[in-house]
């Protein structure tokens, strides 16, 4: 009987064995550099496309509702109520402690309502047909500027079926880089959230190219809103989501296919570094990454498989799964970040819960969360239960290890209760955005289910590297996609060299996802991409012994110290962020100092017990954040997550500022994609962080 694999719950072991890599057939080998790579089932020519006929986004979205024509293909839930729930907290002002009302938001949500690929096609050419009505042409272009959402992907195709390219930039994006993007791609259409349209009252005073505003209906306009911005505007053109499907609706007009060569996407980048850089992605780049990862899991995804969909489609990663559901046929459920899990929610399971999902990508950030979340409940369930869960993830992990049988009987006891949380239905997750701790890599994977890890850039259209579940593994990312080749090349300032064992170096890439450069920036694009098409990443990596690619290092985030090292920043990060007291983390090594220091986000239940445990009383995380004492057992926690992690004594921190908030993209700590904004983090804490250099 031949096993079904789209049906396949994997295990968190290799049970395939052989090389996923090879080197090029008869390429020349190049000083200070590897011969490059392909996939071993695109050895001798790269696939760019997934199947005939299919060159363009447009094509995803026929084949989609022909293929899979009334089988659910987006869904999406309702904003039925507000719950506002007031509590007293301690906050230091002024250096005193005071008890001051801070309040949190609660939604409740409606159930998932489901729209099938024939209904989903039908909105999204009614969609183009409403922008041919408006008076819009080929390589016009519609600036996306709004969170994830299946209105969000019904108008990025709806663009696309009229020969529209489409612009996208993270709903968190401030007024400057806003009026940036739109000024630089001269978007004539700006589709955005109800909550957004004051934003727009200042870029507009500059960026006037824009002729028509559309507001989603996922979430209910404030009264004024839109008066306000026609008042200011009296010739700009205000639609809901609504009004705009019924005018293309009433006017349908025949779809213009866009070609392979057109313009898909202009994607700006998180800003994390500077000014936002617009990305040039083709349609090519977008089929060619969707036949890349396709070679790898296509055969385990199929219809019948749920994925989450909830990170910012304005992200290349979020961008391409979605695309690359809607050709495997499955089924997307719209989330957010703020109404995941049961805890942030009233009167109704989270998303995860309530749409219960086969399939669930995310970043470093949400699977650490996901795993304090579990281990919180079973720290607080008694020694039993603690001897239990611990005793059995060790044993499971032993089982898979040697090839032994058991491990069922461990799920079925221990473990199935472990993955209600995640609405019981997983069967793989996977890692993108960031590196991850092995630690909690391997925590997910046994508890709950494999997670598999992606690799990959917005210049590359998402690709770089993914693991295929049946050659799973916790110290490599996985193989390179089939649309791609990579090859190694020397960083001789941090000792990085083709010639060492395993051969090391810079990641460049070159094939079917390699973008064309930046909008309006030539010395950008001729300074990351080379002449014969490699995109340098500026990572550096090393191929294991199956062809499996690691990154070890980032050249922009190694530091030199005084000691004469150097020191990987994300390496750190991923090590340390596995210890109970981490929410979120940065580490900083100053050039003149010997060794670095950690910002964290504490993890509230776990700081309260951490000082509970060393003798202080406190119950407010500001408190606790400035005490003395809790300090030095937070960074003893932390050196010794480092030591367990294998860190080098030099790349043990010396100290620890602790922040008493949370980093999020409102207040500018981290982009929308979850990265760190490191020089946000620094200027905040700049006073922290010298008094710990200066206590260590």
């Amino acid at each position: 009987m031949v096993q079904d694999l789209k049906k396949l719950y994997p295990q968190a072991r290799a049970t395939k064995s052989g090389a996923v890599t090879a080197e090029i057939p008869d390429a020349q080998k190049v000083d200070g550099e590897t011969i490059p790579r392909r996939n071993v089932k695109a050895k001798d020519g790269l696939l760019l496309t997934p199947k005939e006929g299919i060159s363009t986004l447009y094509d995803i979205l026929r084949y989609s509702a022909a293929t899979y024509g009334n089988a659910k293909a987006v869904g999406s839930r309702k904003i039925l109520d507000t719950h506002d729930e007031t509590k007293k907290i301690k906050k230091m002002v002024d250096g005193k402690q005071q008890e001051v009302d801070k309040k949190w938001t609660y939604f409740e949500l409606s159930p998932y309502k489901y729209s099938s690929f024939v209904e989903f096609e039908k909105l999204a050419l009614s969609l183009g047909s409403a922008i041919k009505k408006s008076g819009f042409n080929p390589q016009d272009r519609v600036h996306l500027f709004a969170a994830t959402s299946s209105q969000w992907l019904g108008m990025a195709h709806g663009a696309m079926s009229q020969s529209l390219a489409i612009v996208t930039a993270y709903d968190t994006l401030g007024e400057q880089g806003l009026k940036h993007s739109m000024l630089q791609t001269k978007a004539k259409i700006l589709f955005t959230d109800p909550h957004l349209l004051g934003k727009l009252v200042n870029p507009f005073k500059e960026a006037k190219d824009v002729q028509l505003v559309v507001y989603s209906t996922t979430n209910a306009v404030k009264p004024g809103d839109v008066e306000k911005l026609t008042k200011e505007y009296p010739d700009l053109k205000v639609l809901s989501f609504d009004e705009f499907l019924k005018l293309g609706e009433e006017n349908p007009a025949e779809p213009i296919p866009p070609k392979a060569d057109d313009l898909a996407c202009i994607m700006y980048t998180s800003g994390s570094t500077g000014t936002p850089k617009g990305v040039l992605i083709k349609h090519s780049n977008v089929v060619a990454a969707i036949a890349g990862v396709d070679v790898i899991v296509g055969q385990y995804i199929g219809p019948g498989d749920a994925f989450l969909t909830y990170l910012p489609a304005a992200h290349i990663l979020e961008f391409v799964f979605e695309n690359a559901c809607l050709y495997w046929g499955g089924t997307m459920g719209y989330g957010t970040i703020r109404t995941l899990s049961d805890t942030s929610v009233r009167k109704c399971k989270g998303d995860i819960r309530e749409l219960k999902p086969t399939i669930l990508v995310g970043v470093p950030q949400v699977w650490e969360t996901v795993k304090k979340g579990i281990v919180s409940k079973v720290e607080a369930g008694g020694a039993v239960t603690k001897n239990l869960f611990w005793g059995a993830l060790a044993a499971k992990g032993f089982l898979l290890g040697s090839g032994l049988p058991g491990s069922g009987i461990l799920d079925a006891v221990v473990f199935n209760k472990v993955k209600d949380a995640t609405g019981g239905k997983l069967r793989i997750c996977m890692n993108g955005g960031g590196p991850i701790s092995k630690e909690t890599q391997r925590f997910i994977s046994l508890a709950i289910t494999p997670m598999i890890s992606g690799y990959g850039l917005t210049e590359t259209t998402a690709m770089g590297a993914l693991m295929d579940p049946l050659y799973w593994t916790d110290s490599a990312l996985g193989e390179i996609p089939a649309s791609v080749e990579a090859k190694l090349v020397d960083f001789a300032d941090a000792g990085y060299f083709s010639t060492n064992n395993p051969p090391q170096g810079e990641v460049w890439i070159r094939g079917g996802g390699v973008t064309s450069g930046y909008l309006d920036l030539e010395e950008e694009t001729k300074e990351a991409f080379t002449d014969d098409g490699w995109f340098k990443t500026g990572d550096i990596g090393e191929f294991d012994s199956k062809g499996q690619l690691r990154i070890v290092d980032r050249k922009k985030n190694l530091i030199k110290t005084l000691a004469g090292e150097y020191i990987a920043l994300e390496k750190l990060e991923s090590i340390y962020r596995s210890a109970p007291i981490v929410q979120n983390i940065c580490v900083y090594a100053a050039d003149d100092k010997m060794k670095p220091i950690a910002i964290i986000v504490p993890q509230e239940p776990a700081l309260k017990k951490l000082a509970s445990e060393n003798g202080v009383d406190g119950d407010s995380l500001e408190e606790l954040c400035h005490n003395d004492k809790v300090n030095s057992a937070v960074l003893k926690q932390l050196q010794s997550a480092g030591t367990r992690g294998g860190l080098a004594s030099f790349e043990i921190i010396e100290g620890v500022v602790l922040a008493d908030e949370e980093w999020t993209p409102q207040n500018g700590l981290t982009t929308a994609a979850q990265k760190l904004n490191r020089k946000g983090i620094l200027n905040q804490y700049k006073k922290e962080v010298e008094k710990a250099y200066s206590s260590s």
